[in-house]
């Protein structure tokens, strides 16, 4: 860590290395799943959840996993974290669940978290890793919420659910398509 307060590990996530924005990470569920807002922030959220708890683990276990099989241990610790949010959500929040569908799971692969263990957690102690995880996982969040919100407004007229266009206004349905993101 170098030195870095954790305001700065915390703050690099959201500004200097947002996964979306600065570091191109996350692509596919940021143009898949940002067709309204709502989506942006529950993905956004998920994935922060994964990232805070699995880097926190993996760097606990730093030296006790061996090197030589640090991927797959990845993999067991990021898949547990995914399994824990995909269940809450289908508990409390099923039309969020409905809407999210397949790209909970896909957490598991998802480059930003194997990124976030691989290059801090796995080098770094547990409150840095935790920061880390927190700043990264809410800069997501903030890109997603924000490129959601765009094709909302576009694709829709409405923001949240909330009409905020004029009646004149003719959206654009496809860009609140999955491939409308492309």
């Amino acid at each position: 860590m170098k030195n870095k307060s954790l305001f700065h590990v915390f703050t690099n996530g959201l500004l200097n290395e947002n996964p979306t924005f600065r570091l191109l990470l996350g692509m596919c569920p940021t143009l898949a799943i940002s067709t309204a807002a709502s989506s942006g922030v529950g993905m956004g959220l998920a994935t922060t959840f994964v990232l805070v708890f699995s880097n926190m683990v993996i760097s606990m276990l730093r030296h006790i996993i061996p090197e030589r099989v640090r991927i797959p241990g990845f993999i067991v610790v990021i898949a547990t974290f995914v399994t824990i949010i995909d269940l809450i959500i289908k508990a409390f929040l099923p039309s969020m669940s409905d809407t999210l569908g397949i790209y909970i799971p896909l957490i598991v692969v998802n480059c930003i978290i194997f990124a976030r263990a691989e290059s801090f957690a796995f080098k770094n102690p547990v409150l840095p890793s935790a920061f880390d995880g927190l700043g990264m996982g809410l800069g997501f969040t903030c890109s997603l919420t924000l490129l959601s919100s765009v094709r909302e407004i576009i694709g829709s007229g409405k923001w949240f659910g909330m009409q905020v266009m004029p009646e004149a206004y003719k959206p654009m349905s496809v860009i609140i398509t999955p491939s409308g993101g492309f």
